[in-house]
């Protein structure tokens, strides 16, 4: 597995990242720690975690992943193990605190008891990379920032990052940090994959000439690009209760990943991966991995054997000639994640 630096930071991971968002809702304790063996013996120096997780999030379950992880870590020496998490602040659309009374905020008294609870669930004396989930635009960066870096000062984190983050909001996180002399996001987690490729045209420039570290979540692109919705919605898959379901928000956000548009690109990309003798699964992932300003991608799963698949992507290298192809598509189905195909970020 290949090392790479987060940002200008001194932290150094796994190319790969093993996202937890389904620890102890879709996967039981046990499956989960089966789930951390797993990745870790392959390489995996590094997961992600977030006070809110699993998914979707309910204040019966709030927090229940990070206590699941960190009685996992405590059976590895802890330096072996990157340890992310995020701090949620304001909610977004169907993705709302279910605690504080949905009143949350990046100020901060809610960054520093978000970051202390995560630290006893997690039962750690330190995050490695502590992240804002969603961002507050109504805080200034100075304040936000500040306040992580005190954390830092304090020794309970030792590398700050954005999450769903907007290029204006990285730039003005970077100036915050130059004008402040405080520190600043040295990576951010946003989507992206080949159904949802948006990133590529500002958010990469603001990582390369910034050097912050993109970490994608969701390459698979929430489960379409493993071709498992090419026939119908498969029982117990992510975005068939949305589809079949009666809220109308969670419907209108499974139809951006279940469509037209991009079950095509899925179908076609099956074709790629069939003729390089691997899987759209690990062709998704490789694909990621294979960006300049991406550090780590983030995968997810439910099972072991969703996990090997996934790993199928740690040794591949896509040709120049395979990613031609891969780009043609993008260039007959742009961003088919979006309903006009304009790129949007």
């Amino acid at each position: 597995m290949e090392q790479r630096r987060l940002g200008r930071s001194g932290v150094v991971v796994s190319d790969i990242c093993m996202g937890t968002m389904t620890f102890g809702l879709q996967c039981d304790e046990a499956l989960s720690h089966r789930i951390c063996d797993t990745a870790y013996e392959a390489g995996i120096d590094f997961f992600d975690a977030a006070e809110i997780y699993p998914v979707p999030p309910s204040a019966e379950l709030y927090g229940v992943t990070e206590e699941i992880f960190g009685r996992w870590l405590k059976t590895k020496p802890r330096e072996t193990v990157m340890v992310a998490t995020k701090v949620t602040g304001p909610g977004h659309g169907w993705f709302k605190p279910p605690v504080r009374h949905g009143k949350t905020a990046l100020d901060r008294r809610q960054i520093v008891q978000a970051c202390e609870d995560s630290l006893r669930r997690l039962d750690t004396d330190y995050i490695d990379l502590y992240q804002t989930h969603w961002p507050d635009h109504g805080m200034p960066y100075e304040e936000v920032l500040g306040v992580l870096s005190e954390l830092r000062d304090e020794g309970k984190i030792r590398v700050i990052g954005a999450s769903n983050e907007t290029c204006w909001g990285m730039m003005k996180a970077c100036a915050a940090s130059e004008n402040y002399d405080i520190d600043r996001y040295e990576s951010v987690q946003n989507n992206f994959s080949l159904i949802n490729r948006r990133c590529e045209s500002e958010l990469a420039q603001v990582c390369r000439k910034e050097n912050i570290s993109l970490l994608p979540y969701s390459p698979l692109g929430g489960g379409v690009l493993t071709g498992k919705y090419q026939e119908g919605t498969p029982e117990g898959a992510r975005f068939t209760g949305y589809l079949n379901g009666t809220g109308e928000r969670q419907k209108r956000m499974a139809q951006r990943f279940v469509n037209e548009r991009t079950l095509e690109t899925t179908r076609r990309l099956i074709e790629i991966a069939a003729d390089i003798g691997t899987t759209v699964t690990a062709l998704a992932v490789a694909w990621s991995r294979q960006h300049d300003f991406v550090a780590s991608t983030i995968i997810g799963a439910t099972s072991v054997e969703q996990l090997n698949e996934s790993l199928e992507a740690r040794d591949l290298i896509l040709c120049d000639e395979t990613m031609q192809r891969i780009d043609e598509i993008d260039f007959e189905i742009p961003t088919p994640m979006t309903e006009d195909g304009l790129r949007r970020l």
